[in-house]
């Protein structure tokens, strides 16, 4: 593990090089490549050093990390050519990949917090220094208020586990604890950070005011940290999760119908694809929390390919918003006219947001269906609903965008960029591919 980290520090000076975006960018694939081939197989820990190593949990996302922070830098060109800052901006992102990467290879809870609460610190500054209105400083204190207020129960919970257990290392750590009070210390912060419903306005805000790099690396890899948390931490909750667990399922599954009802009034592309990310979150809780094996596995595969899918809607409405300058549904209608080519891609992703078969969103689906439907079949009515209205706002967002007449009434017509159809098929072929290898996502606990 120490390598990549290595590999990763040493990229830092790069970004301060003039032409070092190409380098780094290249450099990030690089990376990619190389930790697919470390290969993770079975429930115990690989490539231990010091307190770092990596199980099939941490593997996946760290995968994804690397993969999606890559993608960013292909997405942000017009920093690259325009922009003021592009190496304040390219270090930004390193750091963030690093906070990221120690996150989810970290094997001590401690270790875990101080990473999870860093890689607050890289996002805020992209939205503040790359955001694109004013309000963007609101968008900022929404979002460190609210995950930090969250956090710090978390890290009191953690000290009084050390008191009691006499380590903090993930693996060695067997009693099960019930306590209401540690039990909310330990999952509030994950549960904002997911965001489950009612906890979850700041990412909107934050969606809709970050940069499209900013948008990516949010929905992409840090809404997983909550879900990756939790997957952690509840090896020692287990006893409190059978009584109180109920509680946030019901909030999880109410707020995906209520926030799916939502979308279906959006105007702003980017908000109702935030708004969507809060929905898919939400049956993710859901699964999580049934404490079940198909629950763990299906949440972990949705987690990844939602990740993939609405990194690549993002790419979308901001390759609309370069061209006309708005992300208003209003104004973004006929794009079918005005960039036929880019319609396929809006179909695909689209399609693939609202779990349609081959993606790897259908796979995750069907698995927490079937888990939460088996915790108690009462949950079935708001599955129903929320299945429905997931195909109903997405169909919303596609046939609003591309057909209709243009607002302008021009008839000019504008083909993307090669760089833009590469990085929408890198989002679109893992998110497809991945289904043909599912047993990869079977979890050994």
């Amino acid at each position: 593990m120490l390598s990549l980290m290595g590999m990763l520090l040493f990229s830092i000076p790069l970004c301060l090089m003039f032409g070092g975006w190409w380098m780094v960018q290249n450099l990030l694939y690089l990376m990619s490549f190389m930790f697919v081939f470390l290969c993770v197989i079975g429930g115990e820990v690989s490539y231990l050093s010091y307190f770092f190593g990596c199980d099939v949990i941490s593997y996946g996302l760290i995968m994804l990390s690397f993969w999606i922070c890559a993608l960013m830098l292909m997405a942000s060109e017009s920093i690259n050519r325009f922009g003021v800052n592009q190496e304040l901006f390219l270090s930004l992102v390193m750091m963030l990949m690093i906070m990221l990467y120690c996150t989810f290879s970290s094997l001590s809870l401690f270790s875990f917090y101080v990473f999870f609460e860093g890689s607050l610190i890289p996002t805020l500054l992209l939205i503040l220094g790359w955001g694109y209105q004013p309000e963007r400083l609101q968008a900022g204190v929404y979002l460190l208020f609210y995950t930090l207020l969250a956090s710090l129960p978390l890290l009191i919970g953690l000290f009084y586990l050390y008191n009691n257990e006499g380590t903090l290392f993930i693996f060695l750590m067997f009693n099960d604890v019930s306590n209401l009070y540690l039990y909310l210390c330990l999952i509030v912060a994950f549960l904002v950070k997911m965001p489950m419903f009612l906890v979850h306005l700041w990412l909107p805000k934050a969606h809709v005011e970050a940069p499209v790099s900013g948008s990516m690396i949010l929905a992409g890899v840090l809404l997983k940290l909550g879900g990756y948390g939790l997957l952690r931490v509840y090896k020692y909750l287990s006893l409190s999760g059978l009584k109180f667990n109920m509680v946030w399922i019901s909030i999880s599954l109410i707020g995906g119908v209520l926030v799916s009802l939502i979308c279906l009034r959006q105007v702003d592309m980017k908000s109702l694809i935030a708004y969507s990310s809060v929905a898919h979150m939400g049956i993710v809780l859901s699964g999580l929390m049934t404490l079940s094996y198909w629950g763990f596995c299906s949440s972990y595969t949705l987690m990844i390919a939602h990740g993939l899918c609405s990194s690549g809607l993002f790419c979308l409405a901001n390759i609309s918003y370069e061209r006309l300058g708005s992300r208003s549904l209003l104004i973004n209608k006929g794009l079918m006219n005005f960039m036929p080519s880019m319609a396929l891609w809006w179909f695909l992703l689209a399609s693939s947001n609202m779990a349609a078969p081959p993606s790897l969103n259908l796979l995750g689906e069907i698995g927490l269906l079937n888990c939460i439907v088996s915790w108690t079949w009462l949950t079935m009515v708001m599955l129903m609903l929320l299945s429905f209205f997931s195909a109903a706002y997405t169909l919303y967002l596609y046939s609003l965008s591309q057909h209709g007449q243009i607002y302008s009434g021009l008839y000019s017509c504008s083909m993307g960029y090669f760089r833009e159809y590469l990085l929408l098929f890198l989002h679109w072929v893992p998110l497809n591919l991945l289904i043909v290898k599912s047993e990869m996502f079977m979890l050994w606990m």
